[in-house]
C-alpha cells in the first residue's frame, strides 16, 4: 500500500514477498554516522559476552520481584504484575546502562515511559529538559570516576553502558549528544520489549493451561533436579539462574517466548527503511526516497502462510513436533517473522531483551501458580495505540506458593 504521509511517499509492507523484497541494498538506508552507531552498539555495548556479563544484575532483579510475589503469596492477595514487572524491565536496563542509579530516586516520571510518550508540546519540552540534564549529570558523575577505574585495572565486564561509550569517545569522536542519545534509545527499547513480552506472556499462559502445566513442567524440573542435590534444606527460593537456563534444555520455555512475539510484536510497525533508488516490488515501481514500512503483526498473522494465526501455540515452534516454525528464529531472515526486524535495521538488543525475558518469566511460572482474582471472569485483552503496543488494563492475578517450596 503506497500512502503519502506529509510530504514522503511511504510504502506500507503487510506480506512476507513483498517484505522480502524490500530488503536489498536500495530500501536499506545507510550512512557513516549510522553505521557508527550500529558499531557501536553491536561490538561494544550488545556483544554476547557483554550482555552476559550483566546476567547478575538480572538475577538480582528476578530475586526481589521473587520476594514481593512471595509475600503476596503468603497474605492471599493478588500481585499487579504489569507494574511489577514494568519496574523489573527498568531496574535491569538502569544496571546495565547506569551501573544501577535509580532514574525514580532522581526523577520519577522519567521511568514512566507511557508518561513521557503522551507528553506534547510544551510540556513536553520539560520533560525532554529534564530528561536531558539527568542524562547530563549521569555522565559527569562517570567521567569523573573513569580516570580511578582505568588506574585500577577494573574488569570491563563491570563497566556500565555509559563507562563503555565515555571509553571510545575519543576513538569515534563521540559528542555528549551521540552519548545521550545511544542512552535514551538504549533505555527505551530495553524496557518498553521486555514489559511487553513478559505480560503477554502471563496472559497468554493464564488463557491457556495446558501450555501453562507444560512450561512449568520443564522449568520445574530443573529446580527438582537441584533440590535433591541440596545438602541441607531450608525455605530459601531455588532461583533459576542464566547459565542453568543455557546448559538445560529448555525448549519449550523459548517457544513460549516466540509465539508470544509473533502474536503480539511490541513494535507492529517495524523501524522504517528508506529506497535509495528507484525499484521493483512485486511489480510495483517504488521510487526513491520512498519510506518502506514493515507491518511485522500482519506478517505473523497472515492465514496464508501460519495454520490457525490467532491462537497460541508454542509447539509450532518445537521440533520434536514437528513444528512448521521450528526453524525460525530473531534474526530477521524468515519473512514470516521478524519481531525484531531485519537486515541493518534488526534490533541490536535482541539477546538483551531475550536473556531477561527467559530468566524472569522462568522463575514467575516454577515457582507459582497463578489464578485470577476472586470474581474476575476473564482478561481484558483490549490494547492501547502506539509505536508499541500495551494493553490497558493492569494484569492482577493471585499466586499461590508452587508444592516444591511449600512443602
Amino acid at each position: 500500500m503506497l500512502l503519502r504521509l506529509g510530504a514522503v511517499p511511504t510504502l506500507v509492507v503487510s506480506s512476507p514477498s513483498a517484505a522480502q523484497g524490500s530488503s536489498d541494498v536500495a530500501f536499506s538506508p545507510y550512512g557513516e554516522h549510522w553505521q557508527q552507531m550500529k558499531k557501536i552498539a553491536t561490538i561494544h555495548l550488545l556483544s554476547n559476552r557483554k550482555v552476559r556479563s550483566y546476567r547478575y544484575a538480572r538475577e538480582e532483579e528476578v530475586r526481589s520481584v521473587m520476594a514481593q510475589i512471595h509475600q503476596h503469596s503468603k497474605a492471599g492477595t493478588a500481585v499487579d504484575l504489569s507494574d511489577l514487572l514494568n519496574t523489573f524491565a527498568n531496574d535491569v536496563a538502569n544496571s546495565s546502562l547506569i551501573g544501577g542509579f535509580n532514574l525514580e530516586d532522581y526523577f520519577p516520571v522519567l521511568v514512566k515511559l507511557d508518561v513521557v510518550k503522551g507528553m506534547v508540546c510544551a510540556k513536553a519540552q520539560k520533560v525532554h529538559k529534564a530528561w536531558d540534564d539527568l542524562l547530563e549529570k549521569l555522565i559527569d558523575d562517570h567521567a569523573n570516576r573513569l580516570p580511578s577505574l582505568n588506574e585500577g585495572g577494573g574488569d570491563d565486564d563491570d563497566s556500565d553502558f555509559i563507562d563503555v561509550l565515555l571509553s571510545i569517545q575519543e576513538e569515534y569522536k563521540l559528542t555528549r549528544e551521540h552519548i545521550k542519545a545511544q542512552l535514551e534509545i538504549m533505555f527505551e527499547a530495553g524496557t518498553d520489549t521486555s514489559f511487553i513480552v513478559l505480560e503477554y506472556a502471563m496472559v497468554e499462559l493464564m488463557q491457556n493451561p495446558l501450555v501453562m502445566t507444560k512450561l512449568q513442567a520443564e522449568v520445574r524440573s530443573m529446580v527438582n533436579s537441584k533440590l535433591s542435590t541440596r545438602k541441607k534444606k531450608d525455605d530459601s527460593m531455588m532461583l533459576i539462574t542464566e547459565d542453568e537456563l543455557t546448559s538445560s534444555r529448555v525448549l519449550y520455555l523459548k517457544a513460549v517466548i516466540k509465539e508470544t512475539l509473533r502474536l503480539h510484536v511490541p513494535a507492529p510497525l517495524l523501524v522504517p527503511h528508506l529506497s535509495m533508488a528507484d525499484c521493483d516490488v512485486q511489480g510495483f515501481t517504488i521510487p526513491a526516497g520512498t519510506r518502506a514500512i514493515i507491518n511485522g503483526w500482519a506478517l505473523a498473522r497472515d492465514p496464508d502462510y501460519w495454520d490457525s494465526p490467532e491462537e497460541f501455540m508454542p509447539d509450532r515452534f518445537m521440533v520434536e513436533q514437528g513444528g512448521s516454525a521450528a526453524a525460525m528464529d530473531y534474526k530477521g531472515n524468515n519473512f514470516l517473522y521478524m519481531p525484531f526486524g531485519t537486515g541493518r535495521r534488526i534490533c541490536p538488543g535482541i539477546n538483551f531483551a531475550i536473556s531477561a525475558i527467559e530468566v524472569m518469566l522462568a522463575n514467575l511460572v516454577c515457582h507459582f501458580d497463578w489464578e485470577l482474582p476472586t470474581g474476575v471472569r476473564g482478561i481484558d485483552m483490549m490494547e492501547s495505540f502506539g509505536l508499541t503496543v500495551h494493553r490497558t488494563e493492569k494484569l492482577l492475578l493471585v499466586p499461590k506458593e508452587c508444592p516444591i517450596h511449600a512443602a
